[in-house]
């Protein structure tokens, strides 16, 4: 009972700093406008230490040494690797690497009381028991990172496939006679999708001041895609060299457009091969049975 009990309250406690972990950035968003909202103006009254806000004073060093703590034990991560890969997932803007840390340290701190809890009611020994808590501390561990690096992964597909009718627009708009930034605003405004986001993203970069070469080389860098790079190197010299851009565009649209059929045509020889293993284990089986039982039950009438 003691044991159940501590789990209810640990999965409170891990479900309450959750949430905080999650409402993090939207609060320093809030936060933000509220202080740029009030800049100027004179307070009635001054704030006292000790009305400061909880989550700051209390909330925020927790998850700090939380995310200290998780890189002590993975001596390999750091925050800027964390960052990368949130940003590969796209949540680098509304998850930041400490948010991250906090999480998987308090998933893996969750996990112990599960598998204590879920060993004891199998009837396990110390052994047994100890033997869940450790599985499920790991598996808490290491499931940001794995939904993480899922969602990494169909996001760069998603971007694979929208890139060859990004730049077929893009080329389009610049051979009208448009500027390539207008061009990219006419594409944000006629797509949807991750890698209209990251356009986005480069093109307000390039507006509040950024060149257009590092833009783009942060783009690349975010996306982490082979066919990005090469737009990008191809976009950079291209404003070097004086080169057109909408031929450029076309080149980079006509080998994006096969890098994609390639691609295709891979995925759709691997799929055979793929479909054999389930094929063998599960439909084999069952057309052996209803061939082959009438032929077995009929010669069990002779012995």
């Amino acid at each position: 009972m003691l044991i159940l009990l501590l789990g209810i309250v640990s999965l409170g406690l891990a479900a309450f700093l959750l949430g905080e972990v999650a409402t993090l950035p939207a609060r320093e968003r809030a936060g933000s406008l509220r202080r740029a909202s009030s800049y100027g103006r004179s307070r009635g009254r001054s704030t006292l230490p000790g009305q400061e806000n909880f989550r700051r004073r209390a909330v925020e060093p927790l998850l700090t040494g939380l995310a200290r703590g998780v890189l002590r034990a993975s001596p390999k991560a750091s925050v800027e690797s964390i960052g990368l890969k949130l940003l590969a997932a796209g949540l680098g803007r509304t998850v930041t690497p400490t948010a991250f840390l906090a999480a998987k340290a308090l998933l893996a701190g969750l996990g112990v009381p599960v598998g204590v809890s879920l060993g004891a009611a199998a009837g396990k020994a110390a052994g047994g028991v100890l033997l869940f808590a450790l599985m499920f501390a790991a598996i808490g561990f290491f499931l940001p990172d794995a939904l993480v690096t899922m969602r990494a992964r169909g996001r760069k597909d998603g971007i694979r496939a929208e890139l060859p009718d990004a730049l077929d627009l893009l080329a389009v708009s610049v051979e009208a006679g448009m500027g390539f930034d207008g061009a990219i605003q006419k594409l944000a405004e006629h797509m949807e999708g991750p890698l209209v986001e990251e356009f986005a993203l480069m093109l307000g970069e390039v507006r509040i001041g950024e060149s257009r070469e590092n833009a783009l080389k942060k783009m690349a860098e975010r996306v982490a895609i082979p066919e990005v790079s090469a737009f990008t190197r191809s976009i950079v010299q291209a404003d070097q060299l004086g080169i057109s851009l909408g031929r450029i565009l076309r080149v980079q649209a006509a080998d994006t457009r096969m890098r994609r059929q390639s691609a295709a045509e891979e995925k759709a020889m691997k799929a055979p091969i793929k479909m054999l293993f389930p094929t063998v284990i599960f439909i084999f089986p069952a057309m052996f049975i209803v061939i082959l039982g009438p032929a077995f039950l009929n010669l069990s009438k002779f012995f």
